[in-house]
């Protein structure tokens, strides 16, 4: 039992540290030895429980992408809420998301430009969303405007702020507290704006 208690614990060490260093350098600038210095192990031991680089990765990015979209997915499907309780349910959801995560969408953004067919196949996210009850709302709404421009509006909305916050806080003008404090006056104000965009 002490072995595998053990062997758990160490493949954890390296899951968590796999996790941070590619979050800091994506996929192709991390070495499996970059890993095991990050997780306090060496690199025979690392490749003992994941033979690969490639094996480590898709299980980090599995658990991103889980994040990252795991959370839209029964909002998106579910038949019994309105348009408008979709969009007051998913834009503080993701937001949440985000804010525990802060890192995830340039990690993400990253892999998606330096893989994009690999990060499609994984995710799946073009039938998710085409398929969804979601999309079926949005065009009984505005049947004259593809669905694809309001995802992109609400994504973009949601997950810009992340992307330039190393900027905003290099320039002074947001720290960590107010940049939380401006995430959560945006789960309002992109609600707002959504709903008012459908309705124009």
């Amino acid at each position: 039992m002490a072995k595998k208690n053990l062997d758990a614990s160490t493949e954890e060490k390296i899951i968590e540290a796999a996790r941070k260093v590619f979050t800091q350098k994506g996929y192709a600038a991390t070495r499996t030895r970059d890993i095991a210095e990050e997780a306090g192990l060496n690199l025979a031991l690392l490749n003992y429980y994941f033979r690969s680089k490639e094996k480590l990765f898709g299980l980090v990015m599995a658990e991103k992408v889980a994040q990252l979209f795991g959370v839209i997915a029964p909002i998106v499907n579910n038949e019994k809420t309105s348009l408008d309780e979709k969009i007051e349910l998913i834009v503080p959801a993701y937001l949440s998301v985000l804010l525990q995560n802060p890192g995830l969408p340039l990690f993400v953004l990253s892999e998606i430009r330096n893989n994009p067919e690999h990060f499609s196949n994984r995710v799946q996210a073009g039938k998710l969303l085409s398929q969804s009850h979601l999309v079926k709302q949005l065009l009984e709404k505005q049947p004259n405007i593809n669905p694809i421009h309001f995802i992109i509006n609400l994504m973009g909305m949601c997950i810009f702020p992340f992307i330039t916050k190393p900027v905003f806080e290099a320039s002074g003008l947001i720290n960590e507290n107010s940049f939380t404090q401006l995430i959560e006056e945006r789960k309002t104000l992109i609600v707002k704006w959504i709903k008012e965009m459908l309705d124009s």
